[in-house]
């Protein structure tokens, strides 16, 4: 079942957010956001962790049920509004594109969530320079090995191919981040995120875009 609007409770800067927003515009789904403020703590609080029991961003009201975890809601959107698809028809593909998301939202997100840098830096000190130095480290070492991976002929002008997929969505948020943290972005990687920012479903949802 489909249909209405859709609310994505969501943080402007959140790399999870932002890869939802993106998938939500790929499909034209009509969503509007209901902020919530991560620096006040709103994620702690009753009414969201009754939406989200791990306090995280993003929850998505849709269809009548409320979706968690990034990844999850994404593909819940390819199998309930199957165009444009974000997986590959083909198993060997899908597999490749999960595979590309996952060393974004398995590996280089969760070290580089923002709690994790936070709860390491006030351990060691030197708060800012630890900090970036993290950053630095883990988002540096995920998108060398995503270049790798991407070393593949099955790689177009997007990750997989030559139209968006689930690994592009997940690609663009990281880029940003790696970006804010003054990371240098390997040349494929580079070059996919400027070809999906050319894309309005990605540009509508960058957080410069949406920043309450």
């Amino acid at each position: 079942m489909t249909g209405g609007e859709a609310v994505l409770y969501d943080y402007w800067r959140s790399s999870a957010s932002y890869r939802v927003r993106i998938a939500l515009n790929l499909k034209g789904v009509a969503w509007r956001a209901r902020p919530v403020d991560l620096l006040a703590g709103a994620h702690k609080q009753p009414d969201h962790l009754a939406r989200q029991p791990q306090g995280l961003v993003p929850a998505l009201a849709i269809d009548g049920h409320m979706l968690t975890q990034s990844l999850a809601i994404a593909e819940y959107l390819d199998e309930t509004r199957p165009d444009p698809p974000l997986l590959p028809a083909d198993p060997l593909g899908r597999q490749r594109v999960r595979a590309l998301a996952h060393v974004v939202a398995m590996d280089i997100h969760p070290i580089c969530n923002a709690g994790v840098a936070n709860h390491v830096a006030a351990l060691v000190g030197d708060g800012d320079a630890t900090r970036a130095a993290w950053m630095q480290r883990f988002i540096g070492q995920g998108l060398a090995a995503l270049e790798a991976m991407l070393a593949d002929p099955a790689t177009g002008r997007f990750c997989h191919g030559d139209v968006p997929t689930l690994a592009d969505c997940c690609l663009v948020p990281q880029v940003y981040n790696a970006r804010r943290w003054d990371v240098p972005v390997p040349a494929r990687v580079a070059a996919i995120a400027a070809a999906c920012e050319g894309i309005e479903a990605f540009a509508a949802a960058h957080p410069d875009r949406v920043r309450p």
